[in-house]
């Protein structure tokens, strides 16, 4: 039978060890910064062989490893966002995310609002002439998204039937990204969607089909 004290007892240390390293690791890029003055690699900044604690020069010592223990704390928070970001798309909950962070659930929706549940929807509109096709893709990265929708456009202008413009949704039902192909630069350009164009109901919801049909209309005005 496994001891719980013993496991909760090899954590701990496994942190405290942790946390050495992270010290360690500041210590030797403060030293590295100020190695004008001198110091041993040994020991850290309030060891004994450091500098007299009231000198100018243990002043700077000290603001410089302030500087660097806090651009090490803004590197961990950036880490930790995007890890949170990953672990979201991974279909991670943010229970899952808060007990990861050792925060509440609630903690962790407002520390990352956009890391659960958030997508893109990919609108294409294909074929050169009248009755146009649709297809609808779905990504978790926005910039994937849009990337997808570029080429398709890019491709499309090779083909009869392919891609003639793309459009890019969030989660919000907010259009974020849009374009067409430019028969004059034989290439996809970034078109600005009219007001009434900006906000998509949700498929299946009222004035779905009514804001596709628009949005066609927008496009072949346009080509």
């Amino acid at each position: 039978m496994v001891d719980m004290w013993e496991l909760d007892s090899e954590s701990f240390e496994a942190q405290i060890a942790f946390r050495a390293q992270v010290r360690d690791l500041v210590w030797n890029e403060t030293r590295r910064r100020v190695s004008f003055l001198g110091l041993s690699e040994h020991g850290g900044p309030t060891s004994p062989n450091a500098l007299a604690p009231a000198s100018a020069a243990a002043k700077v010592l000290h603001l410089a490893y302030l500087e660097v223990a806090t651009e090490a704390g803004i590197s961990a928070r950036e880490l930790a966002n995007d890890a949170a970001t990953r672990a979201g798309r991974a279909a991670a909950s943010y229970a899952e995310l808060g007990e990861a962070a050792g925060i509440t659930r609630q903690a962790a929706r407002k520390r990352w609002p956009e890391a659960v549940g958030t997508h893109w929807v990919l609108y294409l509109l294909t074929g050169k002439r009248h009755p146009h096709g649709r297809s609808v893709q779905v990504f978790r990265s926005s910039s994937k998204a849009i990337e997808a929708g570029r080429t398709a456009v890019d491709e499309g202008g090779l083909t009869d039937e392919g891609a003639v413009a793309a459009v890019v949704i969030n989660s919000g039902r907010q259009a974020v990204w849009a374009c067409s192909f430019d028969d004059g630069t034989y290439a996809p350009e970034e078109v600005t969607l009219p007001e009434d164009l900006e906000t998509v109901p949700a498929s299946g919801e009222d004035g779905h089909g009514d804001w596709q049909h628009r949005w066609e209309q927008h496009i072949t005005r346009l080509l």
